[in-house]
């Protein structure tokens, strides 16, 4: 697919590659972490398995709730995850391809990376001016905290 239809972010986070995979995939710490902190979120479904479905509710400030759910496609512990996503408000036509890479790095690190494949131009565009990057930015900062106290638990 062409590379004006990707959105890749990269993250570097001090912890062990199956540690960030476990944060990614265990349902008691997805809330933790995804979304902004200024909305809660509950895990309505999540079947980690390839062709097992996932859904999150959120909800904001002021009380809207929306969801996001999909399919996954392909599980690699710990170094793969590949779902799609859609986003409930928006009718059908709209999935994407989320891919999640996990790197482990020579001194205990975990590079991430994060590719959302778009269908067209369009659906990237209205991500991207949905306030996704600012979402996606604070997500990260809230999973390395995350991270930061799981390893710190042991």
């Amino acid at each position: 697919m062409p590379l004006d239809l990707e959105v890749v972010g990269t993250r570097v986070f001090d912890a062990p590659r199956e540690l960030v995979f476990r944060a990614y995939n265990d349902p008691a710490l997805v809330p933790r972490w995804w979304g902004p902190r200024s909305e809660t979120l509950v895990v309505e479904e999540m079947d980690v398995r390839m062709g097992g479905g996932w859904r999150y509710r959120m909800k904001d400030a002021t009380g809207n709730e929306f969801a996001f759910f999909g399919e996954y496609r392909e599980i690699v512990p710990p170094s793969r995850i590949a779902r799609t996503f859609n986003y409930e408000p928006i009718g059908p036509g709209h999935e994407t391809l989320e891919t999640v890479e996990l790197e482990e790095l020579d001194d205990g690190r975990t590079r991430m990376i994060s590719t959302q494949r778009f269908l067209t131009v369009e659906d990237r565009d209205g991500m991207i001016q949905s306030g996704m990057e600012s979402g996606y930015s604070e997500s990260l900062q809230r999973l390395d905290e995350l991270l930061e106290e799981l390893k710190a638990a042991g």
